[in-house]
């Protein structure tokens, strides 16, 4: 069955740094698009990126362009999300997607928390 860890969470400052990592297990991952989407307390679940099944292209929301970067392993079945830049309001409970979008099975989920 198909399989979503999320790691790298944790307190960052405004303007700090984070790396979140994904390790997928339970399906051919090489052939499917990943995303990354967070939500927020009191809110709904929002995408924030996504990658195509090569890595040949990527996309985010406004809310994060320029800051965030996706890439992926397939080698390693692994994807990841550098968050540079971080904001407040970028606290949310962070979630690795399989396929486009928010629709598809996710982790349980790696919190941030952006505060100083």
């Amino acid at each position: 069955q198909v399989q979503l860890v999320e790691s790298g969470g944790g307190l960052a400052q405004p303007g700090g740094s984070l790396r979140l990592s994904c390790a997928a297990s339970g399906f051919t991952f090489s052939i499917h698009s990943m995303s990354w989407a967070r939500q927020a307390p009191g809110k709904g679940l929002e995408w924030v990126s996504g990658i195509y099944s090569d890595g040949s292209n990527t996309y985010y929301a406004n809310s994060v362009k320029g800051r965030f970067t996706i890439s992926r392993d397939n080698a390693k079945n692994m994807v990841y999300l550098q968050m540079n830049s971080l904001k407040p309001e970028d606290t949310a409970l962070y979630y690795c997607v399989k396929q486009w979008g928010t629709a598809g099975p996710r982790g349980r989920g790696t919190q941030v928390t952006v505060s100083s």
